[in-house]
């Protein structure tokens, strides 16, 4: 029998891409509804191109760099928490390796085997790499891919601003009169596309997702350009 050949992403991995994805897509989803509202809430306020520029980039590069930040922290965190549990796997296994051989002997029996294939399964997977097993079946963690910190927070910055790019554009490059529609049914559109995605990397029915998501971001612009509005009224 020939070992298989295709490069198929299976277990963790396929989940760690899915998770990226959709956290890729949430990113762009935040980018969009935060300019969005900024830039249309200036937009209540003053016609002004120069203003509306202002107000969209200082709302990209501050959301871009919040999101990268706190995703660097966030992910940080995580993998202090992954290396501390193998740090003390591997301690335990050379403190005692009888335990830890019958606790990976239960805990592949809880996943539906029987005990002897259990027994001689975990005994393999001592023999082969006794960490490894360890983390894979009791911590769910594969040591070979630990989450990096840099990676999500670059992530979350490009979809940040993939997503803020959008609003942003929309608002300044058209004629005054039609900046705000332009903006409006872009970001709808927007909303619809990434509603349909992030429902459907979650396995979930697109139509109350798309709802949320374009509901959220319409009422978002609604409310700033109101507030908008109501200041350039009151001569603020």
């Amino acid at each position: 029998m020939t070992e298989p050949t295709h490069d198929e992403a299976h277990g963790g991995a396929l989940g760690s891409r899915l998770n990226w994805l959709r956290a890729a897509v949430l990113g762009a989803n935040d980018g969009i509804v935060s300019t969005a509202g900024l830039v249309v809430g200036v937009a209540g306020a003053t016609d002004d191109r120069s203003a509306l520029l202002t107000a969209g980039l200082a709302g990209l590069l501050a959301g871009s760099m919040s999101m990268a930040a706190g995703e660097y922290v966030s992910v940080s965190t995580q993998r202090d928490s992954e290396k501390a549990a193998l740090a003390l796997e591997k301690r335990e296994l050379h403190e005692q390796p009888d335990e830890e051989l019958a606790e990976l002997t239960q805990l592949l029996e809880d996943r539906g085997l029987s005990t002897a294939v259990a027994r001689e399964a975990a005994r393999q997977l001592t023999e082969r790499d006794a960490l490894r097993a360890h983390a894979r079946v009791e911590l769910g963690i594969d040591p070979d891919e630990l989450t990096n910190p840099w990676h999500a927070a670059w992530a979350s910055f490009l979809a940040f601003t993939v997503g803020a790019l959008l609003p942003l554009l929309a608002i300044v490059l058209p004629p005054a009169d039609w900046r705000l529609p332009v903006t409006v049914l872009s970001v709808l559109a927007a909303l619809v596309l990434t509603g349909w995605s992030s429902a459907r990397l979650g396995a979930a029915l697109p139509g109350r997702a798309v709802l949320r998501n374009v509901g959220g971001g319409a009422l978002a612009m609604g409310v700033t350009y109101a507030v908008g509005s109501v200041l350039s009224a009151a001569g603020v």
